[in-house]
């Protein structure tokens, strides 16, 4: 990007959930599977998680990322401490003997649209022992999957506490809806004005705010975090800061192969921008650029070569 080696580059902590995608590409629509019997399919395996690929993507702009998670000691968690060492993406504690990796099938239909059977394993149980030192980060990423998950609500609403005493600021991707509907809604809209920045689909800020206009849905969660971004996949992506005026970016033309991890892809760019600069507009820009890469690939997270 234009002037990147003008500004300085953020330092940002993520912290959730770490998965190993199974992507399942089939060639007829979800109705026509064969059930009980062979569908003939296209299987390749991925780092995933809304956090991990957070840190992932974050790698491939001028930003530094640091992941806190965990995987199991097995082949999965294996495959994907190694793909954050390739990457670059900083870990500690990552590795825990007890329990399995977390593992998401994600099947994915002739049109990309995506449809996922997640389990959870290791990163289940996040707790404050799993936050590294404070100093010198710039601003922190949480996924909504891990205090959505109660085994992890505690320890994420610990380390929040600590975060927030440090004066960091917290981008907060509350996760899917379907996610959301395993958990009290007032529960969770009692965690948002703990978040300075939401960054969610249009699905999600409906389903939080029982609105279905996209500027009256800003609005409303604008009273609680000072800076929203509402994503909205082909159409790009709309943002408002409090007393600001609200900004739409289209997303950027590309051929679509695979839309697993174009959320995260975009929270990625946003943050590296908006982290140092604050400037919405070109963050907005920033995340769409970064999110036109990772739905032009299969998976959910960069490959070594990728340039942003």
């Amino acid at each position: 990007r234009g002037g990147s080696s003008q500004r300085m580059s953020a330092k940002v902590l993520c912290i959730g959930d770490v998965m190993l995608d199974v992507v399942t590409k089939i060639a007829v629509m979800p109705s026509e599977i064969n059930y009980g019997s062979d569908t003939p399919a296209q299987i390749s395996t991925h780092g995933g998680g809304a956090a991990g690929n957070v840190a992932a993507w974050l790698t491939r702009t001028d930003a530094r990322a640091t992941i806190v998670g965990h995987v199991g000691n097995d082949s999965a968690g294996a495959a994907l401490v190694n793909e954050f060492d390739a990457l670059g993406v900083r870990h500690h504690n990552l590795v825990v003997d007890s329990g399995h990796s977390g593992v998401v099938v994600v099947l994915v239909d002739p049109t990309g649209e995506r449809t996922m059977f997640p389990d959870n394993g290791v990163n289940s149980g996040l707790t404050l022992k799993d936050l590294p030192e404070l100093d010198g980060f710039d601003a922190v990423y949480i996924s909504g999957y891990s205090p959505l998950d109660p085994l992890s609500r505690d320890g994420i609403k610990a380390m929040v506490a600590k975060i927030k005493a440090a004066g960091l600021p917290i981008y907060f991707d509350p996760a899917s809806v379907g996610g959301m509907k395993n958990a009290d809604i007032q529960e969770i809209k009692s965690w948002l004005p703990q978040m300075d920045v939401l960054l969610l689909n249009e699905e999600e800020a409906t389903y939080l705010t029982g609105l279905t206009n996209i500027e009256a849905a800003l609005d409303q969660l604008l009273h609680t975090s000072t800076t929203v971004v509402i994503k909205r996949g082909s159409h790009g992506a709309i943002g408002k800061s409090r007393g600001g005026e609200s900004v739409a970016v289209p997303a950027i033309s590309t051929e679509v192969v695979d839309t697993t991890g174009a959320g995260d892809s975009f929270a990625a760019g946003f943050i590296s921008y908006f982290a140092t600069k604050k400037d919405l507009t070109h963050a907005l820009l920033a995340g769409a650029e970064v999110a036109a890469h990772c739905v032009a690939i299969v998976g959910a997270r960069p490959r070594v070569g990728t340039k942003i």
